[in-house]
């Protein structure tokens, strides 16, 4: 998921610009979504992740995955892997998970494609749920980087789930394609959405 890999073109904020709100660009993000690919708003976004620095290069291959047995799950980067839940992305490597939830705020998203809006995040109410809403009829699909692929995996009940057990041979993932699946592993494949700004009410 580096910015070599998941290259990011450059959009002008002036895209998803209104008259009331102002923009500024920040460091590339990445949004792990969950939901209907077609929707525009919807509630659930207490399950959505970020990653704010790109995890690409922070990754480990899945043919280091023993030395970073070795070194007691501590990747180069820093990062430590847990056993109990742990991420790849397309090229198989394995990433730090990103940090949930995704804070309440106005982040403008991009699929690298042909849209660019401005997704609202709403706070938490009191049961903890978080809503979220795209602008300008764009959907999840419109936004999300379909060659940027990631999923969670974990032990399926009474299984041993482990990255030894993914096969190299299917990666890379063609763009849009599911995660492949990974023998004892339940998986949950999440919509990578590039972060390119945040907005803010003028």
């Amino acid at each position: 998921m580096t910015r070599l890999i998941c290259a990011v073109s450059a959009l002008g904020l002036a895209q998803a610009a209104t008259a009331e709100t102002v923009y500024s660009r920040i460091p590339t993000q990445y949004i792990a979504a969950l939901g209907d690919p077609t929707a525009t708003s919807g509630s659930g976004a207490e399950t959505w992740g970020l990653w704010a620095v790109d995890p690409g290069p922070r990754g480990v291959r899945l043919t280091g995955y023993e030395a970073l047995k070795a070194a007691v799950g501590k990747a180069p980067a820093g990062w430590t892997f847990d056993e109990s839940g742990w991420w790849l992305e397309e090229h198989g490597l394995i990433m730090e998970p990103p940090r949930f939830p995704v804070p309440a705020g106005r982040y403008v998203v991009t699929g690298d494609r042909e849209v660019t809006a401005v997704l609202t995040i709403d706070a938490p109410d009191a049961s903890g749920a978080q809503a979220w809403a795209l602008d300008g009829g764009a959907t999840i699909y419109g936004v999300t980087h379909l060659r940027c692929r990631a999923a969670k995996y974990e032990a399926a009940a009474g299984q041993s789930c482990s990255p030894e057990a993914a096969n190299v041979a299917n990666f890379p993932v063609p763009p849009g394609a599911a995660m492949p699946a990974v023998s004892g592993c339940v998986q949950q494949d999440y919509q990578v959405l590039i972060v390119i700004g945040m907005a803010a009410e003028g």
